[in-house]
């Protein structure tokens, strides 16, 4: 996994050919061993090979005229100093290498252990505080027991699974883009992704100059599921892409794990269709180590003696109005009806609580509790 070398000129002209698929070039690798021997292949040779089309070999008997475009993309990616990893290189993730579109080329910016097991965590970008609570707290209990998260950096559940994972200081995260290293999206992350690849890496099949167009998405997604024995889907909508890369970890024979939420939110919708449908329920970390656990190689080591937080004292009418309170977010007029209490007494009540820090307050004069 070095710096990008000439050698790898013929993978940089595969992946530029029309009509080669990560599909195709994996096939084709499989039959031909490398990728000089593809581009040398004659017609007869290339007939041979099983469901390969004939746009495909036109394609790759005219590899010539590329080879200027794969040249230029290749002194691109040497001067931009980010890393590359090729198909056919042991240092090739495994699991990944099994799915059937593995990318035939990886660039990445940082360093990572493609030994250690990775496990994905994703869900909704509009994510509740709920969800983003949960997906930090899973990470950062997952890395415990030595398991790299996995995430695409977008905001809301990914942004809340990579930082969990970097609260443990020796948790490793690796975010997968759906564009090129040059384009660090969205890009209210880039502060994000400079921790990242000081504890992790940041990965994409795209060139560095390529852009976050949206048909890259889906493309990302099969990454994130192809390099994690597990996914966790945390909050999620009826149709989201979090729901694509957990039909596509099931679909590559690895574990589906989804968080339930509440049933009035639409942002449950998804992760309650996933349950249905087989994907083993979640309540914490331990009914994912208990299905994962032939990857579990670093023993957990809870803190022998934690300290024990000081909670602020609460008065009658703060505790009365603190049990009407959950994790999701109620509205202060929903408070005031079920405490029986005043407006003006639930009112500053909710503003102690919330200076006390035991309260966090929403938009729309909504508020929830802080999970222990």
């Amino acid at each position: 996994m070095m710096p990008c070398p000439d050698t790898y000129l013929p993978w940089f002209l595969l992946t530029e050919l029309p009509g080669l698929s990560p599909r195709v070039i994996k096939n084709l690798i499989q039959h031909f061993k490398t990728p000089e021997a593809i581009l040398t292949a004659s017609k007869t040779q290339l007939l041979s090979v099983p469901d390969i089309s004939s746009r495909a070999i036109k394609s790759l008997l005219g590899h010539k005229r590329i080879e200027p475009d794969a040249q230029k993309r290749l002194i691109q990616a040497q001067d931009s100093g980010y890393r590359v990893m090729v198909l056919t290189e042991p240092e090739y993730p495994a699991l990944l290498k099994e799915i059937p579109d593995p990318p035939a080329l990886l660039f990445y910016d940082g360093t990572f252990d493609v030994n250690a097991p990775c496990i994905s965590i994703v869900g909704s970008r509009n994510a509740t505080r709920y969800g983003i609570d949960t997906a930090r707290y899973l990470a950062e209990r997952l890395t415990a027991f030595g398991f790299t998260i996995v995430s695409g950096m977008a905001l809301g559940i990914d942004t809340a699974a990579h930082k969990g994972a970097l609260e443990n200081e020796t948790g490793q995260t690796l975010a997968v883009l759906g564009s090129g290293l040059d384009h660090i999206y969205p890009r209210h992350n880039r502060p994000l992704y400079f921790r990242i690849r000081k504890q992790g890496a940041v990965i994409s099949e795209f060139f560095p100059d390529t852009a976050p167009l949206p048909g890259n998405f889906p493309r990302r997604n099969r990454i994130i599921a192809g390099l994690s024995c597990g996914t966790v889907v945390v909050e999620a909508a009826q149709k989201s892409g979090s729901l694509i890369t957990a039909r596509l970890a099931g679909e590559y024979n690895r574990e589906v794990f989804a968080v339930p939420g509440s049933i009035k939110s639409s942002k449950s919708r998804g992760t309650h269709h996933l349950i249905k449908q087989g994907a083993r329920l979640i309540e914490n970390e331990m009914d994912i180590i208990d299905e994962l656990s032939q990857f579990v190689h670093a023993a957990y080591n809870a803190p022998s003696s934690e300290p024990t937080k000081n909670k602020p004292t609460m008065d009658k009418i703060q505790t009365m109005v603190y049990k009407n309170l959950d994790l999701y977010p109620e509205h202060i007029d929903q408070v005031t009806a079920s405490s029986g209490l005043t407006s003006a007494q639930v009112s500053a009540a909710l503003l102690d609580l919330e200076l006390s820090g035991l309260i966090v307050r929403h938009p729309g004069n909504k508020f929830s509790i802080l999970e222990e």
